[in-house]
């Protein structure tokens, strides 16, 4: 990609502003609802994407700035689960606010700079230019995820135009 900076922002951005809309607009049942026991809901998803917000890449960002490496993420382990007590647009509101500032320091990167590598203790040696694409794919990879496990209520209901939604349907998969 060409303007890989610009059009991270972008996506990131746009991830962001989806969120809160999705909070205010779904109902908590839709929002909470799991698409099978051990996949995640809508706010298991903004959870974990807030959870890599404040732990995971920004924090990857600066340390290839610093020339550092930097330890793995494991979301199952080190993640928060999110819980009732949460008001959905309360977390997506908080997800703004440090998405916000990610975008800051993402605008402060020069083209120079995706060159920079850092070591994963998983993956071996990346560079920031990986590293950005995959925050970007992670980013739209669980509004997805989220997005399906909203649809199942209405995939199960759909009588005859089930069969569209075959890519989608979690129990149709079993």
């Amino acid at each position: 990609m060409d303007n890989l900076l610009s059009e991270v922002q972008s996506i990131l951005s746009m991830t962001a502003a989806h969120w809160l809309s999705l909070t205010d607009s779904l109902p908590l049942g839709l929002l909470s609802r799991k698409p099978a026991p051990e996949e995640w809901s809508a706010l298991d998803c903004l959870q974990h994407l807030l959870d890599t917000e404040q732990w995971v890449f920004p924090m990857r960002v600066k340390a290839f700035l610093a020339g550092q490496d930097f330890p793995a993420f494991d979301p199952a382990a080190q993640g928060r689960k999110w819980t009732p007590d949460q008001p959905p647009l309360d977390l997506a509101a908080e997800f703004v606010r440090q998405r916000t500032a990610s975008l800051i320091l993402i605008a402060r990167l020069a083209p120079e700079d995706l060159a920079r590598t850092a070591k994963h203790p998983e993956l071996g040696p990346v560079t920031l230019t990986e590293m950005l694409n995959e925050w970007a794919a992670h980013d739209l990879m669980h509004l997805v995820q989220a997005q399906r496990a909203a649809m199942q209520p209405f995939i199960e209901d759909c009588g005859p135009w089930r069969k569209y939604f075959a890519d989608h349907d979690i129990a149709g998969q079993a």
